[in-house]
């Protein structure tokens, strides 16, 4: 993650080793927690290094001889004094590159997206590697409760563009809510009846099924973890960058095991966090491939939802706090031997998965991607 015009200031270099603020530091009144004891303190190397720079700005606003603004008080601030780069230093650090590198030699893509959910809670992320937009909660620091935040001015051109891009992504999630509610005209219906039809033969009479498709509950994969306290974020909450990170090694897992062959990342989708996750919390993870696109033998696309699932066996209820969309195709090495490559045709069983799709398929298409 790069930008040239930072101030040093807004500029985190990461390292594998680096040093703890105030853990055996003779300086100051002792008042100090080792940062490793901190609250929320969740480790990986961007981590550690986004916490000692947030340590800082604590102990300015906590020094009463700086004159700042309370929190109480609302600004007008520009996208560059909220700006942060972080920089891995891969070719000098063999150990952290040791931990970003998958078994392929390639990116772990599930840790950028961690790392891209602690950077956004510190600043706005803009990465060359990976693009992603996050939205949060502002909450009060003393009383929990939302609170409101500073206006934001943009200044350049492409600050000016993103914000406007901001505002058509807001209006498209309003648009989205109220679409599930929407009745199915006469030719949604036809759609419901296509993905249906091959479905029932595959319930009715396999058989005769056509061995190009498959149904939705057969790509199904999953794994379950009881929350850790290592793994929580500043408010006491499972670190969303933690989930993040979990559903995508499922959703890569799940698509690896449907193609036969590795797949290759392409994007991840709008993710909902419909309620919070706690420590304690017995999470299940539920991965199925949706639907694929293969009109394009060249680039064909699997297309993973991951929901996250709090149980709680002691109360016979589970509540899905997250749902994740991935989409996927084919790793080039796998493209030379095409012989290898049979990518099904994904039915469903039920009204309510058919739905779905078609749910999912139409709001590809609200944001400009072309499905089939």
């Amino acid at each position: 993650m790069e930008n040239s015009e930072l101030s040093s200031t807004n500029f985190i270099s990461v390292f594998s080793n680096l040093p703890k603020p105030f853990e055996n530091n003779s300086e100051g009144d002792g008042n100090h927690k080792p940062l490793s004891l901190w609250p929320g303190m969740y480790h990986s190397p961007v981590t550690i290094a986004l916490w000692e720079t947030r340590s800082r700005i604590f102990e300015v606003m906590n020094d009463p001889s700086i004159d700042h603004p309370p929190q109480t008080q609302l600004l007008t601030k520009t996208p560059s004094q909220s700006r942060m780069t972080v920089l891995y230093n891969f070719s000098s650090d063999f150990i952290l590159r040791e931990q970003y590198r998958d078994p392929w030699n390639e990116m772990r893509i599930g840790k950028l997206l961690e790392d891209l959910d602690a950077l956004a809670g510190s600043s706005a992320s803009d990465s060359i590697a990976l693009t992603a937009n996050f939205i949060f909660v502002a909450r009060d620091s003393k009383t929990r409760k939302a609170a409101p935040v500073n206006r934001l001015s943009p200044e350049t051109e492409k600050e000016k563009q993103l914000f406007e891009d901001a505002e058509a992504r807001s209006k498209f999630r309003k648009r989205k809510r109220g679409q599930n509610q929407r009745y199915y005209s006469d030719g949604e219906v036809h759609r419901l009846a296509a993905l249906l039809s091959e479905g029932r033969i595959f319930c009715d009479m396999p058989a005769l099924a056509d061995r190009n498709s498959i149904l939705l509950r057969d790509t199904r994969l999953a794994n379950s973890l009881i929350c850790q306290p290592q793994q929580r974020n500043i408010h006491g909450r499972i670190f969303g960058g933690f989930l993040m990170h979990r559903a995508f090694e499922l959703a890569f897992s799940t698509a690896y095991a449907f193609a036969g062959v590795r797949p290759s990342f392409l994007e991840v989708d709008h993710v909902d966090f419909l309620k919070p996750v706690d420590v304690g919390d017995f999470l299940r993870l539920k991965s199925c491939v949706l639907y694929t696109e293969v009109e394009d033998p060249e680039h064909p696309l699997i297309n993973v939802e991951v929901e996250a699932h709090v149980t709680r066996p002691e109360l016979r209820s589970s509540e899905v706090s997250n749902t994740f969309y991935f989409t996927f195709t084919i790793c080039p090495e796998a493209k030379a031997d095409k012989n290898k490559i049979n990518i099904r045709n994904v039915v469903t069983a039920t009204e309510e998965e058919a739905r779905h799709i078609l749910e999912r398929k139409d709001s590809k298409a609200l944001q400009g991607i072309k499905v089939c």
